[in-house]
């Protein structure tokens, strides 16, 4: 096992014991679909108003962007684990998946180049 897949599996138990300790238990999972999409909407507000062309507030300027990403981790880890989805094999899966079909396809993208 690699370490990235230990620490995959490394966070989602710690997201477990931390639910168990501290949250007492998960939301559904409907709830967690929810809290997700607002979570990557702090992350689509800060990338467009830093990054891209809208202006920034000045409450805006506060938002930490890794605070937010971690928000969406945290919330993905929460829907794998209380659906029984094992990140560490799926992340393998999609990344055998993702080298196969675009192994030459980016090397001979001139918009890449």
């Amino acid at each position: 096992m690699s370490n990235s897949s230990e620490a995959v599996k490394a966070l989602q138990h710690e997201v477990d014991q931390w639910i168990r300790q501290v949250g007492v238990r998960y939301f559904s999972e409907l709830t967690n679909m929810a809290i997700l999409a607002e979570e990557v909407g702090e992350v689509g507000r800060i990338m467009a108003r830093r990054y891209g062309e809208q202006s920034e507030k000045e409450s805006d300027k506060a938002m930490d962007l890794g605070e937010e990403l971690s928000d969406v981790l945290f919330v993905l880890l929460c829907l794998a684990n209380q659906t029984g989805t094992d990140l560490e094999a799926a992340w393998r899966r999609k990344m055998a998946k993702r080298t196969e079909r675009d192994e030459a396809r980016h090397k001979g993208n001139p918009k890449l180049g």
